[in-house]
């Protein structure tokens, strides 16, 4: 679809049509980002999506080690600590 570009103050937009925004699942907030000379825009991520299953992933192959060894458990650690 090619569409024009129209003045918004010292600036210029597009409209973006409904069905677009619909397949989108676009609201009133969006993010825009710049890949190979192309404007993209689209809805905001959520922190930390993801992480879950990707730590998971980590844990499995036994990559979830600490990436200093010489630091190890401290007295709170090993006596105060609780995992729920």
């Amino acid at each position: 679809m090619k569409t024009t570009l129209i003045s918004i103050g010292n600036s210029r937009g597009v409209r973006i049509p409904k069905p677009f925004i619909e397949q989108c699942a676009l609201t009133e907030q969006v993010e825009m980002d710049v890949q190979d000379s192309m404007i993209v825009i689209h809805s905001p991520r959520k922190p930390r999506a993801g992480w879950r299953v990707a730590f998971g992933e980590m844990a499995r192959m036994g990559d979830d080690k600490l990436l200093d060894p010489h630091l190890g458990s401290t007295r709170w650690d090993d006596e105060e600590w609780q995992w729920k």
